[in-house]
């Protein structure tokens, strides 16, 4: 079942995958920060994802505060108290919050329980708080669960399997990405060095440095660079440049304002067909199908 309201120049959506497990989606497209509130109690789990702007998650009768970036998520636990959604969020930004019961949650990992940290019998009393980085992997199925044009009869079973493989990805962790077992992470100047390089390869897209000039413009060796671009963001440069590419233009392609060919230019195909066939590999499609199907 989904519900949907109109919120001032946005949107809230709550979309329900059975019972004690719901997805929200909240949209602020004014130019004022905008108040959620929803009861949750302590039997929840909460994941929220913030895709554009930033968002404040208020407790304790505002003394206590959570922020989430563009970019960022946030996950919630604990069975002591209860954590109502109160939430403040800003111009212009986007959040998706998957919320289901600890027990539905443990279900899901029931043969793999040591797995997820949280889940271990010494802490299932014990709140957990987490602040990480989206992953592009992550960034694409939140995109597609914000943003999607399906028969309704089958809308509910397209979110249900989005939300399944998204928590798939958030756990999908080596044991080398843990901040504490992993020295490189609390370097912050090699974290901020890492940033950087991705903000280069964000910003030449069409005409990306090599990996070995990369490693010389953010003064980081080649190996570092490497390795510590998997912890922070989850994937190979080049692989998270490609998945970066194709959701721009999947993005400009909706628009549409601009042709294929001006879409693989921009992110550096230099003929159509192999700006296509990069697509399909991506999204299963080719560029003039996916915006037919948006169109019907």
């Amino acid at each position: 079942m989904t519900q949907t309201k109109n919120i001032a120049q946005g949107s809230f959506q709550e979309v329900l995958i059975e019972d004690g497990f719901f997805v929200l989606k909240i949209q602020n497209d004014g130019a004022l920060v905008q108040r959620v509130v929803r009861e949750i109690d302590s039997s929840f789990i909460q994941f929220h994802f913030c895709l554009k702007g930033g968002a404040k998650f208020i407790f304790n009768e505002g003394r206590y505060a959570l922020e989430v970036s563009e970019e960022n998520s946030l996950l919630l636990y604990n069975t002591q108290i209860d954590l109502p959604m109160n939430l403040e969020l800003g111009a212009g930004s986007w959040l998706v919050s998957i919320v289901l019961t600890i027990r539905k949650f443990h279900l899901l990992f029931s043969s793999e329980a040591d797995y997820i940290p949280f889940l271990s019998a010494d802490n299932k009393e014990k709140k957990y708080y987490s602040q990480e980085n989206v992953s592009p992997a992550i960034a694409v199925i939140l995109s597609q669960i914000m943003n999607y044009n399906l028969h309704p009869s089958i809308k509910e079973l397209y979110i249900k399997g989005k939300v399944y493989e998204l928590i798939s990805l958030y756990f999908n962790k080596s044991d080398d990405a843990d901040i504490e077992q992993c020295p490189f992470l609390v370097d912050e100047d090699n974290v901020r060095r890492i940033r950087q390089a991705k903000e280069i390869m964000i910003s030449r897209m069409a005409e990306p440095p090599t990996l070995a000039e990369l490693s010389e413009e953010i003064g980081l060796s080649l190996k570092k660079l490497k390795e510590g671009f998997k912890q922070i963001y989850g994937d190979s440069v080049f692989s998270f440049l490609f998945d970066y590419k194709m959701e721009y233009a999947r993005k400009m392609l909706e628009t549409g304002q601009h042709n294929v060919n001006e879409v693989g230019l921009r992110v550096g195909y230099s003929t159509a067909s192999h700006f296509i066939s990069a697509f399909k590999k991506k999204y299963g499609t080719t560029p003039k199908k996916y915006l037919m199907a948006l169109a019907n």
